[in-house]
């Protein structure tokens, strides 16, 4: 396929704020019951009846949480959307709703936008939930994201950090660290890029670690897996920040410690070669890692028989008391401590 040399770039200012929302969302479908009015009104209306709401924001900045050198804009809308999906599904509910906001500057012309929307258009088709609102507005230091997303759950079925018991199981779903290691591979390749533009680099190798972190996916499939199984967590949260970190809320949301196995990770093969190839533990990636949007959660041992075999779902440790602490259990049977060294944008910035 031959690209266009010279694309048609649109500059934002030719449209103005309310025709370039217009643009934007125009092609937005309502699918949802709960969804009353959505966009082109002062504000949305939704209806969830005798349902409890659930609700989560994340914002997205350039330079802090992607780099567009690598970061194709459709596969970043479809992430700002996933990544918020993902808290929603946490709380073992059914994501329902979304508001997307953006500021941008003006070095991205209409259609930089337009496929940063298509992306945002087919997370919302995907993962059945109606775009219902947003803002657009100006920046003068690059793209910014921010994705409100909304859903609802039977109250009961909720899902909280806090409920943790001592001896519950510790069980993660899918692989951890690809994420990670998929944003190491494209970092090294920017650098070669670099200093030689003409080297275009072969990362047909690193396929699935490099998707886990540029489109990765929300497990909404677990949710309803759980239901059909009939197991309700006692806790969960999404793996946002690596293992640890979600480890260390867990425990101090419910007052628990946990003993993790090293042995009982689950890892990609493509993780681990591609951790050797870069002279990193695996287990250290898999802790601290982060983005991988899985989900983390405990269970009570009386529903094991009910996920025993599951290729979705892996028992990797237990809860304990509190005042046993928090402990991965490596491969020596040897016990250290838990600590957060997942991603901290903050202190990453500093």
């Amino acid at each position: 396929m031959i690209e266009d040399k010279n694309p048609q770039r649109t500059p934002l200012s030719e449209l103005g704020e309310f025709k370039l929302i217009e643009h934007l969302t125009s092609h937005f479908k309502i699918t949802q019951k709960s969804t009353i009015k959505g966009i082109g009104d002062d504000a949305a209306v939704l209806n969830f009846e005798k349902q409890q709401i659930v609700v989560s924001t994340d914002l997205l900045v350039e330079g802090v949480h992607f780099d567009l050198s690598y970061a194709p804009l459709k596969h970043l809308g479809y992430k700002a959307v996933v990544v918020n999906l993902s808290d929603i599904y946490a709380m073992n509910a059914t994501a329902t709703q979304v508001t997307v906001s953006i500021a941008v500057s003006n070095r991205f012309p209409l259609e930089a936008l337009e496929e940063l929307y298509a992306g945002i258009t087919t997370a919302a088709k995907i993962y059945n939930v109606d775009v219902v609102g947003g803002d657009t507005t100006s920046s003068t230091s690059g793209l910014i994201i921010s994705v409100t997303a909304i859903g609802e759950v039977k109250k009961g079925n909720e899902v909280l950090r806090s409920g943790a018991k001592p001896n519950d199981l510790i069980v993660v779903t899918g692989d951890v660290g690809g994420a990670f290691m998929g944003l190491q591979v494209l970092e090294r390749e920017k650098e070669v890029f670099k200093v030689n533009p003409n080297n275009q680099p072969d990362l047909s190798m690193y396929t699935y670690i490099i998707e886990r972190q540029l489109k990765p996916e929300a497990r909404k499939d677990i949710v309803e897996l759980l239901k059909t199984l009939n197991v309700k967590p006692t806790s969960m949260i999404d793996v946002s920040d690596g293992i640890s970190s979600e480890i260390i809320h867990l425990c101090k949301q419910s007052n628990v410690g946990a003993d993790v196995y090293e042995t009982k990770i689950p890892l990609d093969p493509q993780v681990i070669s591609t951790c050797e190839e870069f002279n990193v533990d695996s287990t250290t990636i898999a802790l601290n890692g982060g983005e991988d949007y899985e989900l983390l959660m405990t269970i009570s041992q009386d529903d094991f028989p009910k996920i025993k075999g599951n290729p979705n779902l892996t028992v990797i440790g237990y809860i304990t008391e509190e005042d046993r602490g928090m402990h991965l259990v490596t491969r020596a049977e040897e016990k250290i401590p838990i600590i957060a060294k997942g991603w901290n944008a903050l202190k990453n910035q500093a």
